[in-house]
């Protein structure tokens, strides 16, 4: 998942350089949310792998 946000994140740099901001901003918000779930994803796998552990 982390990978899909870092590509969609290299599309809106590569959008933003060619002037489409539209889609520039779409993007963003799709890497931006895609990174956040990972996050979450993580923190959570983190979380209960202690847990298991013990």
């Amino acid at each position: 998942m982390l990978h899909y946000a870092v590509v969609f994140f290299v599309i809106a740099l590569v959008a933003a350089l060619f002037g489409f901001g539209g889609i520039a901003a779409g993007a963003v918000s799709i890497a931006k949310t895609l990174f956040f779930v990972f996050i979450v994803l993580a923190v959570l796998s983190l979380l209960l792998g202690f847990l298991k552990g013990r």
